[in-house]
């Protein structure tokens, strides 16, 4: 398997990641063909798909052992699922799935060509395997089941983010962020109480706390360098 690009977004760290790609649209992401890849003739016709999958590595999510059955977050860690029946990072294979919107073709500077994407859930430096079209009459299956996930999709948590804490922060980034705390970051079996909780997001760093099953921010921290243009 040979690495064909990787993905740049504003995760540095695997806390905060979606749960899968999609639940947050305004998310933003680069995709940067390795050297020998990046040429115009590798994407030539990709301009005429609106989604792509992307097949990557878990890099950062690597065991010697691993075992037959997990514990899903979503379920709060207590319950056991065969690996093969989840989306788990933990397999024999690291090896995740995901589906982005293709928002743009830069042509232009040192990296490209290049893709930009959106609902990306993959975090910074991420190696790609393979991108492939999306196609909407084989690929989406409206009436398909979908277990413990389909179950939990509307799980989340009510945000307090006063804006005079991110008043540097442009106004399409304060709402990602928005979006990204409201599908609660927190593991399901891991929420502790009386703790001052940090998600990095690009240049930033947000912390909060729960109170009340409300996640409140308490505290915007600038400085990080920027990772998606």
């Amino acid at each position: 398997m040979e690495v064909i690009a990787r993905i740049h977004t504003d995760f540095p760290d695997k806390f905060g990641i979606p749960r899968q790609s999609g639940l947050v649209p305004t998310l933003r992401a680069r995709i940067i063909f390795e050297p020998q890849y990046r040429g115009v003739d590798w994407i030539k016709g990709i301009e005429e798909y609106s989604h792509l999958w992307l097949i990557w590595e878990f890099s950062k999510a690597k065991k010697e052992h691993y075992s037959a059955t997990v514990t899903p977050p979503r379920l709060g860690g207590k319950v056991r699922k065969g690996v093969f029946a989840t989306r788990s990072p933990f397999r024999p294979n690291s090896m995740g799935l995901s589906s982005v919107k293709l928002e743009q073709i830069v042509l232009e500077g040192d990296e490209a060509p290049y893709l930009v994407v959106s609902g990306a859930d993959l975090l910074d430096g991420t190696p790609i395997f393979d991108i492939k079209p999306y196609l909407p009459y084989t690929d989406a299956h409206p009436e398909a089941s979908g277990s413990f996930g389909e179950a939990h999709k509307d799980d989340g948590i009510a945000v307090s983010f006063p804006r005079e804490l991110a008043a540097d922060m442009p106004e399409e980034t304060y709402r990602t962020i928005l979006a990204v705390l409201a599908q609660d970051p927190r593991a399901a079996y891991n929420k502790k109480p009386d703790y001052v909780y940090g998600m990095a997001f690009g240049q930033y760093d947000i912390r909060f706390v729960i109170e009340d099953n409300v996640l409140c921010v308490r505290e915007v921290v600038s400085g990080r360098a920027a990772k998606v243009k």
